[in-house]
């Protein structure tokens, strides 16, 4: 048993690390956009069209990863399309999660017509399909970036709803809310100081969760053209760009979505790793 807990330890370690990596490298990475990026992201030169990645034969210096059918260089476009994705994973997942788990906790601790009102409102919000619902959002707000982080908030705050309202009833059961409540303490106090901080762990791995879903919503409206502007690159309207010359330079599709999958799956593991380590049993 030991044995069988070190090694799903140093599993949980692992996935921690390797995610963690990944991310704070792709921080970086934005935060030096501008220096490190060999080439204007938004400059076109029709001569220096679909230019082979390095390592292929027709390479030419500071196009590292190639170019695309209007001579832009990837690499410097999937390094500001970074920017992108990151703030809006950072400011719409912190928004969904004040919004969510606000509602979440209101609902499991005071119960009642609170819980019946909140859980009501999300079961209706959740009849609508995401993604139709996103895109609906965005043609009625028009395009640009304050649109896709309010339609992320729109959608995904039911998700956090949910989980901390049961989360939020199991704390409230607990015997030390019980004392609390023995002792006399109001029931915001007990809500604020005892019920918040038991259920702030799995808050944190939400937060997680949803940034790599913005990431991907995100992705999905740029690539139907619903995001900024087409010219500012975004990994999803790289990727859309990039589908219809696939045969002829398939770099400008396969490295975004490079890109774009190990960004997501990171936020993944590093939710899924936390998880592990906030829980419980495994401690």
């Amino acid at each position: 048993m030991v044995e069988i807990s070190r090694n799903t330890s140093r599993k949980i370690g692992m996935r921690l690390w390797l995610s963690g990596g990944w991310l704070t490298f792709l921080v970086l990475i934005t935060l030096l956009a501008p220096i490190i990026s060999p080439n204007d992201p938004l400059a076109q030169d029709l001569f220096a069209s679909r230019l082979p990645p390095f390592w292929m034969d027709g390479y030419e210096e500071t196009y590292y990863l190639g170019s695309d059918s209007l001579g832009r260089d990837v690499l410097s476009r999937i390094l500001y399309g970074s920017r992108i994705a990151l703030l809006v994973a950072l400011i719409a997942s912190t928004a969904t999660c004040i919004v969510g788990a606000t509602l979440g906790v209101l609902a499991g601790y005071f119960g009642g017509w609170v819980d019946l009102i909140i859980s009501r409102l999300v079961d209706i919000w959740m009849a609508f399909p995401p993604v139709l619902f996103a895109i609906l959002l965005i043609a009625v707000l028009g395009t640009g970036l304050t649109s896709i982080i309010i339609a992320i908030i729109v959608i995904d705050w039911t998700r956090f709803c949910r989980v901390i309202r049961a989360e939020t009833m199991s704390q409230s059961a607990m015997d030390y809310v019980a004392s609390a409540q023995a002792v006399g303490r109001a029931r915001f106090g007990i809500m604020v100081k005892e019920i918040v901080p038991n259920v702030l762990p799995t808050i944190v791995v939400l937060l997680t969760l949803e940034m790599g879903i913005a990431v991907i919503v995100e992705a999905i409206l740029s690539f139907v053209n619903l995001s900024i502007s087409t010219d500012y690159p975004t990994w999803g309207g790289m990727i859309s760009e990039g589908r219809t010359s696939v045969h002829q330079a398939w770099w400008v599709i396969v490295f975004p979505l490079i890109a774009l999958f190990l960004t997501v799956l990171s936020f993944s593991q590093l939710g899924e790793g936390l998880k592990d380590r906030f829980d419980p049993v495994l401690r």
